[in-house]
């Protein structure tokens, strides 16, 4: 099943938080083994549940969530949470292990809030698909809910490499008062989520056998998805505690706290078999606990923790349901991808902002590039820093290794500019016939026509300061 919602317009350096609806029709219940969301851009975040059709009522497409009072702890407990997406990820699939599934009761919806983000000075265009795999019901064995942790009492040191660590003491005590059994969680899947400042995620427990393992890590950040499958799930039997770290290089002289916008977040997403859903959170009590051997300066909190029962609809399949057939509804968008085609850039095309330097790093090289972190100071992919004190020089002289031999920008020539190249076509060629992949990193399909045209014509003019 995929569904197209439908394409929204960014103003100039906006930056809106709405929500978004898709109906599935769905009179049985879904047993959801994989879902992918793919997007055209400008999607920082995104976390997505199935609600009962007459929680926030209203009809399918975006709406501002106020208006239908939406929040995402009672869409979690009213439903269940269905997916998050990697920080501007383009094209992301979870999926969990054979027979582990999200389950959607009969006559829910998809719903979710959405944070998106145009910090270029054009107006842009985009949208949204999501495709939901649906296994039968006799295909079944597990039925996922979620676990969420989040370090909210966030000060991060300006000029500093830091990483802030929460600390659950007491997870495997808490989980055994709510539930009136010692814990027996598995873990299935996690997703962390920071944002252009992050640079690590870790995952650990105390207690039991997985005492002090690391399970799970990430470093770096360049949009790509991030979420990691434990398959055969991660036994949680003994586990006493929970710590989960995210770490930032914040090269910025200003220190930087939670938030939406230049400011950061570490939020972690879990799925498990588990009996409760569980809320992890620090708030406060944020201490410096010392400096690691790369310089890097440690702060800890403690984390609470909030139980929640579980929605009683979210059982494993009836024998009915394993005996009978498999029941999908219809929906999905016929003839939709669930990930858009590419298509090469128009020539004819123009752009509407006048071709110079200034505007190719604040409509292209800033919103497309940098804020990825891909080719901003703290990430310089392929060694092209687009933050670079001297920007034209930096072009000029970089050696490409994506092409070697081959120019950047070759000023006057937007041909011979592999710059120009892995903009314009989807499938770049170098000079020696080796097929690249285009830019940017992850995207399903190229820039929009209007923002590759602007490099063009600003190469084709010479490529001035």
């Amino acid at each position: 099943m995929t569904h197209r919602f439908g394409t929204r317009e960014l103003s100039p350096y906006q930056e809106t938080e709405p929500c978004v609806q898709w109906t599935l029709d769905n009179e049985a219940p879904l047993y959801v083994q994989a879902v992918t969301l793919s997007n055209l851009g400008y999607f920082h975040h995104s976390n997505w549940f199935v609600v009962p059709n007459e929680l926030y009522a209203g009809e399918d497409g975006y709406f501002k969530c106020s208006d239908r009072g939406f929040n995402e702890l009672g869409a979690a407990t009213g439903g269940t949470v269905l997916y998050a997406q990697s920080t501007q990820s383009f094209v992301e699939e979870q999926r969990t292990g054979a027979g582990a599934v999200i389950k959607i009761p009969p006559n829910h919806k998809v719903i979710a809030d959405l944070h998106m983000l145009n910090v270029g000075p054009d107006t842009v265009s985009t949208d949204l698909f999501m495709t939901l795999e649906v296994i039968h019901p006799k295909d079944v064995d597990v039925v996922l809910a979620a676990i969420r942790a989040s370090y909210i009492d966030l000060d991060i040191p300006a000029g500093e490499v830091s990483k802030f660590t929460g600390v659950c003491n007491d997870f495997g005590q808490r989980y055994a008062e709510a539930t009136g059994a010692p814990l027996d969680m598995k873990l299935h899947y996690v997703l962390p989520h920071y944002h252009y400042l992050g640079n690590h995620f870790n995952l650990s427990f105390m207690g039991g056998p997985l005492d002090g393992q690391d399970v799970f890590t990430v470093d770096g950040f360049d949009a790509s998805a991030i979420g990691g499958v434990f398959d055969p799930p991660l036994d949680l039997t003994g586990v006493e505690g929970v710590r989960y770290t995210c770490g930032y290089d914040n090269w910025r002289d200003v220190n930087v706290g939670w938030g939406i916008g230049d400011q950061e977040m570490c939020v972690m997403l879990a799925l498990a078999e588990t009996k409760i859903l569980l809320d992890l959170s620090v708030t406060g009590g944020t201490q410096a606990v010392g400096v690691d051997a790369n310089g890097v300066v440690e702060y800890e909190g403690p984390c609470g923790i909030l139980a929640v029962p579980k929605n009683p609809a979210l059982g494993l399949p009836t024998e009915a349901e394993r005996d009978g057939p498999l029941l999908v509804p219809d929906s999905g968008d016929e003839g939709i991808p669930p990930i858009p085609e590419c298509t090469d850039h128009d020539p004819s095309v123009a752009p509407v902002l006048a071709p110079t330097l200034e505007n190719v790093f604040a409509a292209v090289f800033q919103p497309s590039c940098m804020f990825n972190a891909c080719h901003g100071v703290s990430g310089q992919a392929a060694g092209l820093n687009l933050q670079a004190p001297d920007l034209l020089t930096e072009l000029l002289e970089h050696e490409v290794l994506g092409n070697p031999g081959g120019a950047l920008i070759e000023p006057g020539d937007p041909e011979a500019s592999w710059l120009y190249q892995v903009l314009a076509s989807c499938e770049p060629m170098t000079d020696g016939g080796v097929t690249q992949t285009h830019m940017p990193r992850n995207a399903p399909t190229l820039l929009g026509d209007q923002s590759v045209a602007l490099v063009r014509d600003w190469i084709a003019n010479g490529a001035n300061p």
